[in-house]
């Protein structure tokens, strides 16, 4: 299984950014896929998990900031960012759940935000 993240950057506080996952397991469309970060000297905390079924959860802090998507035909997840600012600035890493509970992670891109 490999996850790899791609769409990391270095933007000004109120721009965009658009991370993608592409993840080569045979059982994509059955994974919940999500979005973590951390943040240095700060734990790894859930961003964004979306389901088979398409529910969507986030974390408070980016709520109606971020929207999380995925194609399960492209078996790949996405994270669409706006609104960025300096806390939101982490190594992003990408993980998927299989329907039989198995996880795997990616190896996360750099996001950095800049005031």
């Amino acid at each position: 299984v490999q996850l790899q993240a791609s769409g990391g950057g270095s933007v000004q506080a109120g721009g965009s950014l658009r991370l993608s996952c592409a993840a080569a397991i045979s059982s994509f469309s059955d994974a919940i896929m999500a979005w973590h970060r951390q943040a240095p000297g700060k734990q790894r905390e859930l961003v964004a998990s979306i389901a088979s079924s398409g529910s969507t959860n986030y974390a408070d802090s980016v709520k109606d900031r971020f929207t999380i998507s995925r194609d399960n035909a492209k078996k790949t997840v996405y994270l669409q960012m706006n609104s960025l600012n300096p806390e939101d600035t982490a190594v992003y890493y990408c993980k998927a759940i299989t329907r039989f509970a198995y996880a795997y992670w990616g190896r996360g891109t750099q996001v950095t935000v800049s005031s």
